[in-house]
Parts: structure tokens; sequence; C-alpha cells
């Protein structure tokens, strides 16, 4: 169990240090680092480069997150030995939390940028769709409606990743969805990373300078 939570987070690294921010941006002659904000998302790269890169940026991270996340049920069905619980569903969603951490943190601190990286927004989207599916379905319409009003994708990734603990917490008083101790925990830890990347976003809302998108664009 213990080799396949380091295996799996090891992996999930190198996987998430892949910046394909960086790498659009240099098909089209930018270095992102260099440009609007100068960090390596796709909301930047969207900033400087349009919706087209942009898009392309966020559903690579996305696929990164669920990629990575979901390395070990590709390894069982690869069957490769790391001794992977078979059975045993919790176990199994501990060792798909690893890969998860090990992708977000490898998006955000790149051992292939100077441990420099992007906010980790589509990363975390696409590994929530393994683990908490229904929450971040929420999270992600809660995206859109903020967005749309208020135009800025920081506050917006703020109140998907608020979200997701409450929907933990809310979704067994009114459905039959089931979550345990665990997985409210866990996206409580999410929706606090999810603030911390952006804490320099939240000093700029509440200033008055962060970078909004236009209607037009």
């Amino acid at each position: 169990m213990f080799l396949a939570l380091g295996v799996i987070a090891a992996l999930g690294y190198l996987l998430g240090s892949v910046n394909f921010a960086v790498l659009v941006a240099k098909r089209h002659g930018v270095d992102i680092l260099k440009e609007g904000s100068g960090n390596p998302g796709a909301t930047n790269v969207k900033r400087v480069l349009g919706k087209g890169p942009g898009n392309l940026v966020f559903a690579l991270d996305a696929l990164k997150g669920l990629v990575g996340t979901g390395l070990p049920h590709l390894i069982l069905l690869l069957k490769v030995d790391l001794g992977l619980p078979k059975d045993d569903a919790q176990a199994l969603f501990f060792v798909s939390v690893a890969g998860f951490i090990g992708t977000l943190l490898g998006h955000c601190f790149s051992c292939f940028l100077k441990f420099k990286g992007g906010k980790g927004v589509a990363s975390t989207i696409g590994g929530l769709l393994v683990l908490l599916p229904v929450p971040i379905v929420i999270g992600a319409a809660i995206w859109g409606l903020v967005f749309a009003f208020a135009r800025y994708v920081s506050l917006a990734s703020i109140a998907l990743g608020v979200s997701l603990p409450l929907s933990c917490w809310l979704l067994p008083l009114v459905t039959s969805q089931k979550f345990g101790p665990a997985e409210f925990w866990f996206a409580a830890a999410i929706a606090a990373f999810n603030v911390w990347t952006h804490r320099s976003n939240v000093g700029r809302l509440l200033a008055g300078t962060e970078n909004r998108f236009s209607k037009k664009a």
C-alpha cells in the first residue's frame, strides 16, 4: 500500500509538471511566462492568445488531472503489481488522492519550470471528476454562473473550490448521495488549497485591480 502511494504520487507529480500553457504558447511563438500576468495557466493563455489556445490548455490541463488521479485504476487494468487494493473502495480512494495531489503539486510547482506553475483549477476539475464527480459538476455550474455575472475567472474559481465541501455536506441531507468523512475533509482541503493559490487574486479583487474579461471577449 505504501509503495503504491509513493509510486502513484511520484508519477502524478511528473505528469503534472508538464505545463501545457508553456508548450501551447511556444507553438504560437510566445513565452507565456513573460506575457500578460506571467502565470503559465489557461486563463493567461486565453488573455494573451485568445479563446482557442486558452480553451485547449484548459482541456489538456483537465485531462492531465483526470489521468493523474485515475492512475491507480489504469494500473489495475494493466495488472501491474504495485500492491494496489482491488476490492477496498476506501483504500483505492486514498491511492487516487495521492495521484491527484501529486499531479496538482506538479502543476503548481513544476520541476521543469523552477517550481513555478499555474493555479491548478483545470487539473483540479479533471481529478475531481474521478474522486467527487457530483460535487465537481455542481461546482462547475457555480463557476459558470459566477463568471457570467462577475466576469472574474479568479472569483469563479474560488467559488468552485468553496462549493466542494458544501456539496459534500449538503447533498446527503437532500439526496441519496453519501459522502464519508474522508471525502468531506478532502474537499475542504482542496477548497483551502484553491483559496491559497489564488491569494494574490484575492488581494487584487479587494483592491479592485483584478483583470476582468469583458463581455465582448
